[in-house]
């Protein structure tokens, strides 16, 4: 079965039985600060599962376009992919367990004709916070599935929510298909971490509100929550072992292979899921074209990646390949999403002058490296590190053009040696050993400086004006920042930090200092903190409205010297106090 029928399957399905058929929303959110992209089918339906009326009625299904980031690094494999589509059906407090999941069993194997010998499900097993889900544990039984395949799991396994530290959530039930080579396991129970187990569905029923206190309520609203993944379901109804050899890939990759003069498979799976995503995100009727913040800085990453990988399948890099490649996920996608076809001159001007610009960089870093060898015989591990550092260079990178200039990297280990100093230099830097937790005065050092105080400022925003600063040290590589908050930070929350600061930084706003007393500071709204290091007067540093604090050390001249600003830890430094650790990318 193509995906194309698969997707009319579904929509049709529920459709007979009374769901309103929604587009799919735009892949960027209208009005949710605290994420970039749209990251599953009921994201756009958040007010509407907490009780808001949609005017579509109370059985709603969509395919909705999705992307998720958090496994960039991970594509290449067989299986995770940034772009994909979900296929789902929701309930706002109308129907309940035994029509969800009837309805998913009758789908899977009247509709889509799988197996009943090949298929198992999951429940939750209940514990101090809410029972045993033996309604659901009893509709299945009922609907046939044999009780050994029917797993009680704890709520890692078989829980959702809530999305915050309280709000709606529930148990859920997951449906799996078995992928391996000859009969299915008897026993689910014991053999659900096997991971030719392949989850296809997943049945969430929201019947619980979880209180400040901790406790667990029955909802007012109960809500039916379900979610399948298209491209993972169409690789099993074609028989295929990736989801890259599936129809939604496989024009894609016959392409890659065309313009390619080496093959490497995760090469052409991580080609073809970033460009996919990407043309998705530009074509989009909200679209982001390539950018240094938030969304766009994610188009860039994932262009630029394809681009570094299409290096290693031996493109030629004299013509311009990515287009050539888009032009074929468009022809592909566009008859289910004609919002590329209808945006396609916008999408492939956005990928040429990408493209374009990253090969400029690329040429500007092997210029440097040519230069260098003119004057010197070899290139050493320590000089590898420093055309990372400087110009994006990865180590494979410089193998790579050394390689067509007939030499090696001498001393490889001190390119790691080299990595392991700036680590050394950053441990040195905690330990505070730099005064005013600043490594240097270095126009870095400043803009990482800088951004502690958009931080600092965003940081009130989302979690609260109880927020103030309790340390921070900062060396070339990364700023640390230590403040007053008893809870750890949801991704939410550090998602909305993120945006906010790279809001500011995409402004431009100046940087301006002015001198007043203390008292006068405070007066004027600045926010100070170790207020016995000040003198009779002190330095306010103000980012345009943004942010207005006492302080002493080096700035930026304005915010968009910065880059993009992203958090790569949020952990807790003492009882009490929370201590983020982020960078700037240029």
């Amino acid at each position: 079965m193509e995906s194309e029928e698969l997707r009319q399957k579904y929509l049709e399905f529920f459709a007979a039985r009374g769901h309103a058929v929604l587009s799919s929303a735009s892949l960027i959110p209208e009005n949710d600060p605290t994420v970039l992209f749209t990251t599953a089918g009921m994201h756009p339906l958040v007010p509407y599962l907490l009780g808001e009326k949609h005017p579509a009625g109370t059985r709603l299904a969509s395919c909705q376009k999705c992307i998720r980031t958090g496994d960039i690094d991970e594509v290449g494999d067989c299986c995770h992919l940034t772009f994909f589509e979900m296929l789902g059906n929701w309930s706002l407090g109308d129907y309940w367990k035994k029509e969800a999941l009837s309805w998913s069993f009758e789908f899977l194997t009247q509709v889509l004709q799988f197996p009943l010998e090949k298929l198992a499900v999951s429940v939750f097993a209940g514990d101090a916070d809410a029972p045993f889900d033996s309604e659901s544990f009893e509709i299945w039984k009922s609907l046939g599935m044999p009780e050994s395949r029917i797993a009680k799991l704890p709520k890692k396994n078989n829980w959702w929510g809530p999305a915050g530290q309280t709000g709606p959530c529930g148990p859920d039930s997951e449906m799996f298909f078995w992928t391996g080579a000859g009969a299915a396991p008897n026993s689910f129970q014991e053999t659900c971490e096997d991971p030719r187990w392949v989850e296809i569905w997943n049945d969430v029923f929201m019947q619980f509100e979880k209180t400040a206190e901790g406790k667990f309520i029955p909802l007012k609203q109960k809500n039916v929550d379900t979610g399948m993944g298209l491209d993972r379901v169409a690789a099993i109804l074609q028989k295929q072992p990736t989801v890259f050899e599936t129809d939604l890939f496989a024009p894609i990759i016959a392409k890659i292979r065309e313009l390619a003069n080496s093959k490497n498979e995760k090469s052409e799976r991580i080609v073809a899921d970033h460009l996919r995503a990407a043309t998705f995100i530009i074509g989009d009727p909200g679209g982001v074209p390539p950018s240094n913040v938030d969304a766009g800085y994610i188009v860039r990453r994932l262009i630029r990646r394809a681009i570094r990988e299409a290096r290693k399948l031996g493109f030629d890099f004299a013509q311009t390949f990515t287009t050539q490649i888009v032009e074929v996920v468009i022809e592909n996608a566009g008859k289910h999403y004609p919002e590329l076809v209808q945006n396609s001159a916008k999408i492939l001007l956005e990928f040429e002058k990408e493209e374009n610009q990253f090969k400029k960089t690329l040429e500007k870093g092997e210029r440097e490296i040519a230069s260098f060898l003119d004057k010197n015989n070899s290139v050493d591990g320590e000089k590898a590190f420093y055309f990372y550092e400087t110009f994006g260079f990865p180590l494979e990178l410089t193998e790579e053009f050394l390689r067509e200039k007939n030499s090696a990297i001498q001393n490889p280990e001190k390119f790691f040696a080299a990595q392991k100093a700036h680590a050394d230099q950053s441990r040195t830097a905690s330990a505070g050993k730099f005064k005013g937790g600043l490594a240097d005065d270095s126009e870095t050092v400043a803009r990482l400086h800088t951004a502690t105080h958009l931080l600092n400022a965003a940081l009130r925003q989302v979690l609260g004006d109880h927020i103030s600063q309790k340390g921070s040290n900062i060396t070339t590589e990364r700023l640390r920042f230590d403040f007053n908050h008893s809870e750890k930070m949801t991704p939410e929350q550090i998602a909305a930090v993120e945006k906010i600061v790279n809001e500011a930084i995409a402004q431009n706003l100046p940087v301006e200092c002015s001198e007043l007393s203390v008292d006068e500071a405070k007066a004027a709204g600045a926010v100070g903190v170790f207020d016995s290091k000040y003198g009779e007067k002190v330095k306010v540093f103000s980012v345009g409205a943004v942010s207005k604090e006492i302080c002493g050390g080096p700035h930026a001249k304005n915010t968009g010297e910065l880059g993009h600003f992203k958090i790569q830890k949020e952990e807790s430094s003492s009882a009490g106090v929370r201590r983020i650790k982020a960078v700037l990318i240029q």
